[in-house]
């Protein structure tokens, strides 16, 4: 794929080439001729002088004549022979999606369903409601698009259903307060007070009681809502970007800004990945049925779905991947590939891909759409 990829953007005729390298080595002899003095070992004048080439080529390729050439490198980024449509997904089960235009339904046939003008949405346990935000409203869906309730509240974010399937709850962010709700609506209220990030809350699995938050100090709190007991608290670190239980509520994974960690039941530090040498976890999941991680691991203009337990690539792009959404039984993952407006489904085995195209318009949106689960 690489190999291909350079051949393409070799074949690229760049307008004003000539013109936009003068100006970018004339750019980069003033920077370094005014470089403050280093040690002989350091690379900051030569980063400096890239980084200033960069800026002139980008102002190159702003006019008319250089979006063309953007437009044809994205032509070559991506899987080749990907799919033009999502006709089918390689797994059972629905995929749930929030995008510019709202919030949507997509079954293993294909078929896509419209739910709303909604921003954010999440899977009530075992798939048969789906809670949405947006606007100034919070609101519980039948995934054939009924609407069963409605609470007004001022500007609701990051909902997340939890508990049996006779008795549920749903936790959401206001300001900087956790607010908790029944699942039919009702006992809207506050819930511990303390200030928490914009970050789903997660709950345990089987339980709507015990719950995951992300404090605005940076650390992970995990309540007992009914009494707001602790059940214990993670030192504060790098803001926590996703809070996710195992299918089995017995290990909680939290991403952070550049790796993860994952905790027990009491709170210990039983697995961790801490990339070096410019290496970031840009998303990471549990595999259903374990406690097996994989994550998508971006290094520089590369990117990897990469399984912690077995050290193995499972996938391998040049460009930056996105999200990685496990399907119900375990056995595939959902890859999103935003530049390449792909969407490629990974076998967890790393024996097999498939991929699909043209997923922004696909979902009528305006910018590349988020998965927010894959529910039975």
């Amino acid at each position: 794929m690489r190999g291909e990829l350079a051949r393409e953007l070799e074949r690229v005729e760049i307008a004003d080439e000539h013109g936009a390298r003068k100006r970018a080595w004339s750019l980069a002899q003033q920077a370094f001729a005014e470089r403050e003095p280093t040690p002989p070992r350091s690379r900051l004048p030569w980063i400096a002088a890239g980084a200033i080439a960069f800026a002139a080529l980008a102002t190159a390729f702003a006019s008319p004549p250089g979006r063309a050439v953007i437009d044809r490198v994205r032509e070559v980024v991506g899987v080749q022979q990907a799919a033009p449509a999502l006709f089918s997904s390689p797994a059972p089960g629905r995929v749930l999606v929030s995008s510019s235009s709202g919030t949507w339904v997509v079954q293993a046939n294909g078929s896509k369903r419209r739910l709303g003008d909604w921003q954010q949405a999440s899977w009530s346990p075992f798939g048969r409601f789906v809670v949405t935000a947006g606007g100034n409203e919070l609101a519980a869906v039948e995934p054939g698009g009924a609407v069963r309730w409605t609470l007004a509240r001022p500007r609701p974010r990051a909902p997340s259903w939890g508990g049996s399937r006779t008795d549920t709850r749903i936790a959401y962010v206001e300001g900087r307060s956790l607010r908790v709700v029944a699942g039919d609506g009702t006992g809207d209220r506050a819930s511990c007070k303390k200030a928490v990030s914009p970050v789903a809350p997660a709950w345990q699995p089987g339980s709507r009681r015990i719950l995951a938050v992300a404090t605005r100090s940076g650390a992970v709190a995990v309540y007992a809502v009914d009494t707001c007991r602790v059940v214990w608290h993670s030192r504060s670190g790098g803001a926590p970007a996703k809070l996710e239980w195992s299918s089995d509520g017995r290990r909680l994974l939290v991403l952070v800004s550049r790796g993860l960690r994952v905790y027990d039941t009491r709170g210990r530090v039983v697995a961790e990945d801490d990339p070096s040498d410019g290496t970031f976890d840009a998303d990471a999941t549990f595999v259903p049925g374990g406690h097996r991680v994989v994550v998508i691991r971006v290094h520089g203009s590369q990117s990897d779905v990469f399984s912690l337990a077995s050290g193995r690539s499972l996938f391998h792009v040049v460009g930056t991947l996105g999200q990685i959404v496990p399907s119900p039984s375990g056995r595939w993952l959902l890859v999103t590939w935003p530049a390449a407006d792909q969407w490629i489904f990974v076998r967890t085995n790393g024996r097999g891909i498939r991929a699909v195209s043209n997923i922004v318009e696909q979902f009528e949106a305006a910018s590349f759409p988020k998965v927010e689960g894959w529910a039975p």
